[in-house]
């Protein structure tokens, strides 16, 4: 939920994707990690990026060839180090949902969350199964660490109404695989209901 996925300026912005829809994703991104932070179940920030030499996208990496951010930048020497870059505006999380106290924040350089970070150990510590999945871009990160969740034998749960896909149509191709094949749909009114219905039955 970055500057670089949600904000007119980002880098989605500027390759050409439309990111009109972005507030009411980040708005009901807000009211869901609210509500688990109220529940007690932790939030767990994914922020995707690269550092100023891009040490973790050589031209031998396939990141290095398909990643947009990466190939505009090379294409347009003004944004050099500018976009998804450790340290710049496009590379925050939106100021909406500035990781607070006690959540994690997990730097990643690939599509996946599970992709060469810790994330795998950090759920296992706490003895999650269960991951709630918000976030942008739907058809591609969000996606990719769905996926990945399924086959490390986690339940992932994707929020639609907190995700945002990049390009047409594919919103709709990410539900349809989630719900089909990778875990299941839900929305964060239907989260926020099923918490507080656990909470009163305690």
């Amino acid at each position: 939920m970055q500057n670089a996925y949600l904000s007119k300026g980002g880098y989605i912005d500027l390759v050409g994707f439309d990111v009109s829809g972005a507030p009411p994703v980040i708005e009901e991104t807000a009211r869901i990690a609210e509500a688990c932070r109220a529940a007690g179940i932790p939030v767990i920030y994914l922020q995707n990026g690269f550092s100023p030499d891009q040490r973790e996208a050589p031209s031998s990496a396939p990141v290095w060839h398909k990643s947009n951010a990466l190939k505009f930048m090379r294409a347009n020497e003004a944004y050099a180090g500018k976009l998804i870059t450790h340290g710049t505006w496009d590379h925050e999380i939106v100021p909406e949902l500035t990781p607070l106290p006690g959540d994690i924040v997990v730097p990643k350089a690939r599509y996946s969350g599970f992709a060469g970070t810790g994330l795998e150990q950090i759920l296992a510590s706490r003895r999650i199964r269960t991951l709630l999945v918000c976030g942008v871009a739907t058809n591609v990160c969000v996606e990719s660490t769905i996926r990945d969740a399924y086959h490390r034998e986690f339940f992932p749960v994707m929020l639609a109404d907190a995700t945002m896909g990049a390009g047409p149509g594919t919103q709709e191709a990410t539900e349809f695989n989630v719900q089909a094949f990778f875990g299941w749909l839900s929305t964060g009114a239907e989260m926020r209901a099923a918490i507080n219905s656990n909470s009163a039955g305690e």
